[in-house]
């Protein structure tokens, strides 16, 4: 299957509090994450952080999917071009 190049935007709402579990979530993904850039929102409340993926539409939901049942996570993915035929 076709693995696309995938960015995905995190927004965590109270990050001290959910920051644990949104990376319990990553980590599970990780095989697929090739960067990663997280910075506080300038309120310091939230945290976004920036993921770039290999992987396919499907893999890139699931991995949104997860994200979204953590309280005070919203996510988004966005698949680019293809990486590898």
């Amino acid at each position: 299957m076709p693995r696309d190049i995938c960015i995905v935007g995190i927004l965590v709402e109270e990050r001290a509090c959910h920051a644990p579990e949104v990376q319990q979530v990553i980590t599970r993904y990780g095989s697929q994450v090739i960067s990663r850039s997280g910075i506080p929102d300038p309120s310091k409340s939230r945290g976004i952080i920036t993921l770039t993926m290999e992987a396919n539409d499907h893999e890139a939901g699931a991995l949104v999917d997860d994200l979204e049942r953590v309280d005070g996570v919203t996510a988004k993915a966005m698949c680019l071009v293809e990486a590898l035929e």
